[in-house]
């Protein structure tokens, strides 16, 4: 989801410079790689060896990218959820977590309803941290918007921001301050997608305050300055996002736990991404290709060279070449012609006079993004061969 966003930001900010009014806006998207951090922080009431096993089923569903190797990770949770207790916080945590997880690795293999069901699960665990149920929410609301169910993730991120309000007052564990950032920031992206600028800066005020700026907070605010060409403050959300994720000095910290296209990993992806894009905006195409290429890099390590996001990325890179040609009448249809033909096989499109009703993400808009400039490609190359 995180890189879909960033991707039709970038249209729509473009849009903008053309008409002096913006549409809808884009970013979900990746996971970590077996040198990365794992995504769920410790968490000081959960069962130890839990996490462990959490860490361990990761580690190896990811190792080989094969789905002989997701399915095992996905075993090892199962066996993990079936010894946990079934009542008091510490037991619920522990639920949450490989639920979580499972959701996850669900997530990154393109079966969101399997992902979007066991996250819906944590919704029963009433007494598990608040962390844990706004985690939860937030990967629901960042699959919903994958999936283009903007208004199913209108709803959801609804109710987190009355999760929070609700149990702000109670000791829990975690940050409700950050908690109630990342809450507001889940709402924001949604109305940034659905191109509601003004509603999303309300739900986006304050949020270059919070000390919880990294992450899909921060992300969040840097795409609602993109959006509203605020260029230069957008870059410095970016990259101090990127910076940040790179960090991860604190592994114990219990408001980055993240899940499914919201973790950590994805959002890093997308705000390189974005960073690319808005670099091309800006008319610095060397430093637009370096990040995007950096993008394409982490893409693939992570997902594999030929899932969905690594053609999503493409048609980001194939963007910036056609844009530098347009702007400094130059030519590099060669080079966009390749990429978008490859965007559109690894997205796995179907022929434009088919209906391929077994989609299972919503990535029309950059499928139609890639063939409608493969096909300005090949009408181009048509009339300069007359």
């Amino acid at each position: 989801m995180m890189i879909r966003v960033a991707v039709k930001l970038s249209r729509a900010a473009t849009s903008a410079a053309r008409s002096a009014s913006l549409g809808q806006t884009l970013s979900r998207p990746c996971g970590p790689s077996l040198l990365s951090p794992p995504p769920f922080r410790s968490l000081h009431d959960a069962n130890p060896v839990a996490l462990q096993m959490v860490n361990y089923a990761l580690c190896h569903a990811r190792s080989q990218k094969s789905d002989e190797s997701y399915a095992q990770g996905l075993l090892v949770l199962e066996q993990c959820l079936s010894t946990q207790p079934s009542e008091g916080q510490d037991a619920e945590n522990s639920r949450g977590l490989v639920l979580l997880a499972m959701s996850t690795l669900f997530s990154e293999r393109g079966n969101f309803g399997e992902a979007v069901e066991k996250l819906q699960r944590i919704e029963d665990l009433k007494h598990s941290s608040l962390a844990v149920r706004v985690t939860a929410l937030e990967a629901l609301v960042g699959l919903h918007l994958e999936l283009g169910q903007d208004d199913s993730s209108s709803v959801i991120a609804d109710k987190c921001l009355e999760l929070v309000e609700k149990e702000d007052a109670k000791a829990d564990v975690g940050n409700p301050v950050v908690l109630s950032a990342r809450a507001k920031a889940a709402k924001g992206m949604v109305e940034l997608v659905r191109g509601n600028l003004e509603l999303a800066e309300t739900c986006l005020q304050g949020c270059e305050d919070s000390e919880g700026i990294t992450g899909s907070i921060g992300l969040a605010y840097g795409e609602l300055l993109h959006a509203t060409q605020n260029f230069s403050l957008a870059k410095d959300a970016y990259q101090k996002v990127i910076q940040r994720a790179s960090e991860n000095k604190d592994f114990s910290d219990l408001n980055a736990l993240a899940a499914c296209n919201m973790s950590s990993e994805e959002v890093l992806l997308a705000a390189t991404c974005a960073l690319g894009q808005l670099e091309a905006h800006m008319g610095n195409f060397g430093d637009a290709e370096e990040m995007l290429t950096r993008a394409l890099s982490k893409t693939e390590e992570h997902f594999g060279p030929h899932h969905p996001k690594v053609g999503i990325v493409l048609t980001c890179i194939a963007l910036i070449f056609r844009r530098k040609a347009m702007q400094e009448r130059s030519s590099s249809l060669l080079i966009q012609e390749g990429l978008y033909r490859k965007a559109i096989d690894l997205l796995k499109a179907p022929p434009v006079d088919t209906d391929d009703t077994e989609t299972k993400a919503d990535k029309t808009d950059i499928v139609a993004l890639a063939r409608e400039y493969g096909m300005d490609y090949e009408y181009v190359h048509i009339k300069s061969c007359d």
